[in-house]
C-alpha cells in the first residue's frame, strides 16, 4: 500500500515539477524576448507580469520534487556525532514541520485567492487574473505538504533515513 502511494505521490510531484521546468523555460523565453525588444526600441509588454507569475509558478512546482530528492538546506554539523535514532527523530520533526507549514502557506493562500477572486484582482499591466496563481500555489502546496506525510509514515516504519555525504555508521 505505502509503495503503491509513494509511486503515485512520485508521479503527481513529476508532473508538479514538470510545471515548474514550463515556468521556467516561460520564464526564460519572456526575458529574451524583453531583452532583444529593449535592443530594438520595443520592450516586451507586461513582461514585468511575466516574470513574476512566473517564478510563482517555477518556485512551487519544484519546491515537492525538491523536498523527495533531500535538496533543502539542511545543518548537519553533529550528524556524525548523533545515534540513528535522533537522526530518525529530527528528520522526522522536520518532516512534520514542513508538512504543517505547506498546509499553513495553502489554507492562507486559498482564503487570498477566495478574495482576489471576489474583487477580480488582475496584475498591473496585462491583467492577468491572480486567482488562477494563487490556487495553483494551493495545489503545489498540498502536494508538497503530502509528500512530506508520506516521508513521515516511512520513517516511522522504519523507512530509510538522510544523511549527509561521507557520513559513516
Amino acid at each position: 500500500m505505502l509503495r503503491t502511494l509513494d509511486t503515485f505521490a512520485g508521479r503527481v510531484i513529476a508532473l508538479s515539477a514538470i510545471l515548474g521546468t514550463l515556468g521556467l523555460i516561460g520564464e526564460v523565453a519572456v526575458i529574451l524576448v524583453d531583452v532583444a525588444g529593449r535592443y530594438f526600441g520595443s520592450p516586451l509588454r507586461g513582461a514585468q507580469d511575466l516574470t513574476q507569475m512566473g517564478m510563482v509558478v517555477l518556485v512551487f512546482g519544484g519546491m515537492a520534487l525538491c523536498d523527495r530528492q533531500g535538496g533543502h538546506i539542511a545543518v548537519d554539523l553533529f550528524e556524525r556525532k548523533m545515534p540513528d535514532w535522533m537522526i530518525r527523530l529530527t528528520d522526522l520533526l522536520g518532516a512534520i514541520a514542513g508538512a504543517l507549514i505547506f498546509a499553513g502557506i495553502a489554507w492562507q493562500m486559498w482564503k487570498s485567492a477566495a478574495i482576489s477572486q471576489m474583487l477580480n484582482l488582475a496584475t498591473n499591466i496585462i491583467y492577468l487574473p491572480k486567482a488562477w496563481f494563487q490556487y495553483y500555489i494551493v495545489v503545489c502546496c498540498i502536494i508538497t505538504a503530502v509528500g512530506m506525510l508520506l516521508r513521515v509514515v516511512s520513517l516511522l516504519s522504519g523507512g530509510p533515513i538522510r544523511r549527509s555525504e561521507g557520513h559513516q555508521s
